[in-house]
């Protein structure tokens, strides 16, 4: 028996030690990802706090994850918010750079950098949801193509097709921007 099936065995019997545990080790990631979505800190502790609230909801239920705690817990912090986003229409979703604080660019290699993140940043909104959200989850998140398709309820098989498509348009965009 696997580390998180044990974690989520003893997480239905109320176990205090492993629904701490369970906590201390995905409540940072999923604040991260909720963050990133949202661009504000008190949304994305809101909503992470929702995500495990209906975590517990569940459990108490008799329902919840029978494996891949972490997609599980992913696939219920972005329908969150998708929610929180449904119930704001007139409020478009903050940038990440409109929410982090700048500093100042005091060397020609910061405005280097800041270009090429400008770049990739336009370039990953040129994508479909779908494929940002992979790459996401992929390379920012750092999740396995399973935990992804756990979470977005789809086959490895289309996520490997998702993430490649999405990995070659980002190419193709960043290569015609380049002029080449």
């Amino acid at each position: 028996m696997g580390q998180g099936t044990r974690l989520l065995d003893e997480a239905r019997r109320w176990d205090e030690t492993a629904l701490a545990e369970i906590y201390d080790c995905y409540a940072p990631a999923i604040y991260r990802y909720v963050y990133r979505k949202t661009g504000d800190r008190d949304t994305a502790q809101d909503l992470t706090a929702a995500t495990f609230q209906r975590f517990l909801e569940a459990l108490r239920r008799g329902a919840g994850p029978r494996d891949h705690l972490s997609g599980w817990l992913f696939r219920v912090a972005h329908n969150l918010v998708a929610d929180h986003y449904r119930k704001q229409p007139d409020e478009p979703p903050i940038a990440l750079d409109d929410a982090m604080p700048t500093v100042p660019a005091v060397q020609a290699e910061t405005a280097a950098r800041k270009d090429r993140v400008e770049r990739a940043r336009t370039a990953l909104k040129q994508l479909t949801p779908l494929q940002q959200q992979v790459l996401l989850l992929r390379y920012l998140e750092g999740m396995s193509l399973r935990d992804v398709a756990a979470v977005l309820e789809r086959t490895v098989g289309s996520v490997k097709a998702l993430q490649h498509r999405a990995v070659n348009a980002l190419h193709r965009v960043l290569e015609d921007d380049d002029g080449g």
